[in-house]
């Protein structure tokens, strides 16, 4: 009997030890945002320390895709289990995780000046976020990542900004060679493109200069290869998705530039199931970024 008592209770002060190292998610928190002109989403994951240390954190800023909320990666990508996981197993840093709400945006100020999402995140979101939570403020210890209009908005941000991002990792990110942008159906262009590149363009005049301005693969051939190195980077799409020639696009922009990059391609679509399953290879890339 004892002994059965003894094991029930190392049974226990095991699963109490696992429990502790839950961190804590939540979901729906508001910026008030004078860009937006509106109340802005966001939800936050913390590590399962930050309540009972007084360090500060690096920063992971997680960006969900079309039709997505701030919720997204919460729900769907299931991002406090597997970073819950791998904090515990010292794969990766203990991290503060923030995930905004970014509409349908693209992360970019739009086409037609009515929305500026890119000036909301950069003016107004990071830094009342870093305000709140105790937060490595440095380009060191900060990164961005995102899947599909997300994977393209952590580009997009990474790109433009090394000075902020440390290490960006897009997943099946939404880029599109000029051929294809070209030649999507006016459906498909009016919800994937037209917010980064204008409403109701046809064919060729949809590389504009808005375009060009926002076009990973432009924005890649004219960026110094030394500022595109300041970033580590991450890439993963699967074979059978529909962005898989945009991301060996930017593959092999990235080779052409002499600039080092991780790029996976596996076997998978573009879903959830997917992108849960990049996320132990993901978490591991960022803890390895924040500690060079």
């Amino acid at each position: 009997m004892k002994k059965i008592n003894l094991l029930f209770a190392v049974l226990f002060t095991i699963s109490t030890a696992s429990f502790a190292q839950n961190g804590i998610t939540l979901e729906g928190l508001t910026i008030k945002s004078a860009i937006m002109g509106r109340d802005m989403k966001y939800s936050v994951y913390l590590p399962f320390d930050y309540k009972t240390s007084n360090r500060n954190y690096p920063i992971l800023y997680m960006l969900h895709g079309l039709g997505d909320d701030d919720s997204g990666w919460v729900q769907f990508g299931e991002i406090a289990f597997y970073a819950d996981k791998a904090i515990a197993s010292g794969t990766t840093s203990p991290m503060v995780i923030i995930m905004p709400d970014g509409l349908r945006s693209f992360y970019v100020n739009s086409a037609d000046g009515k929305i500026k999402y890119q000036d909301y995140f950069l003016k107004e979101l990071m830094p009342a976020v870093e305000n709140i939570y105790r937060i490595r403020k440095s380009q060191r210890f900060r990164a961005i990542a995102g899947l599909s209009m997300g994977g393209y908005g952590a580009l997009n941000y990474a790109i433009k900004r090394p000075d902020l991002f440390c290490a960006a990792a897009p997943l099946s990110a939404a880029v599109f060679t000029d051929d294809e942008i070209q030649n999507l159906d006016d459906n498909a262009y009016a919800d994937l493109a037209a917010n980064i590149y204008g409403a109701g363009l046809k064919t060729k005049n949809r590389i504009n200069a808005t375009n060009q301005q926002n076009s990973i693969l432009k924005m890649i051939e004219l960026a110094p290869a030394d500022s595109l190195k300041k970033v580590s980077w991450f890439f993963d799409c699967g074979d059978n998705d529909f962005l898989i020639n945009g991301n060996m696009a930017v593959h092999a922009a990235f080779k052409n530039k002499g600039v080092a990059h991780d790029f996976k391609i596996r076997s998978g679509e573009h879903n959830w199931h997917y992108w849960r399953t990049a996320m132990p290879d993901v978490l591991k890339f960022l803890g390895d970024a924040f500690h060079k």
